[in-house]
């Protein structure tokens, strides 16, 4: 039989169940911060690429095109593809907002960032992502980028969420994980159709926006 410890308040700082309140803290935060933002699109992609990739540059451009449509622009605040999206958003004058992570090798936060929050724990971090976001934008990545679509249609298709826009960018990436999906997973009927409809797939800013504009136009009610 297991006996319940006593803890005296020196002692309960020091154990396990103190980071509850660090995950409440980072919550509160997040929600007291994040919810004044408005209308907003969360960019993904990889933390390696230079500023001489096309990814950069394109990273840059959608995220300057949807400022302009009066969208925030959230990142995970780090370099590259997330420098560039910052990068855009500056340059449009729109809100850049930037989430950054506490790793062993610390990631610095961009200069192109005007509202940072840091967090420790990566679940809290994906909530701020998800749950202030009208769309995800996601360009080419590593295991980070994919964990992010993945998690996103998953929540979409189990009905945890309202669908919204998930859109990868950059058709050559892509298009080997999307015919494995559709030959291996659908064929193997672990999906259905309609869970490979949650997302798409395009190549430039400018469809990207489309994307966007033409799913609120359809679902107006999810504005």
């Amino acid at each position: 039989m297991t006996k319940i410890k006593d803890y005296s308040p020196d002692d309960f700082t020091s154990e396990e169940t103190w980071r509850v309140f660090r995950i409440m803290a980072e919550f509160v935060e997040g929600f007291e911060v994040m919810s004044k933002v408005g209308r907003a699109v969360s960019i993904f992609g990889s933390s390696k690429i230079t500023q001489q990739d096309k990814f950069y540059k394109i990273a840059e451009e959608t995220a300057y095109l949807l400022a302009k449509e009066g969208y925030a622009i959230i990142t995970g605040a780090g370099p590259a593809t997330m420098e560039a999206a910052n990068k855009g958003a500056r340059r449009a004058k729109g809100q850049s907002i930037g989430l950054n992570i506490e790793l062993p090798s610390k990631q610095k936060p961009n200069e192109y960032i005007d509202l940072l929050l840091e967090f420790r724990y990566f679940f809290v971090r994906k909530v701020m992502f998800v749950k202030y976001a009208k769309a995800f934008v996601i360009l080419p990545g590593g295991f980070g980028t994919l964990d992010e679509f993945f998690e996103s249609i998953t929540l979409i298709q189990t009905k945890r969420i309202g669908k919204f826009p998930v859109i990868l960018v950059g058709s050559e990436y892509w298009e080997g994980l999307f015919d494995w999906l559709k030959g291996t997973v659908l064929k193997g009927r672990r999906v259905s159709q309609p869970d490979l409809d949650i997302f798409k797939i395009v190549d430039t800013p400018k469809e990207v926006v489309a994307e966007i504009n033409k799913f609120y136009a359809d679902n107006k009610s999810a504005k």
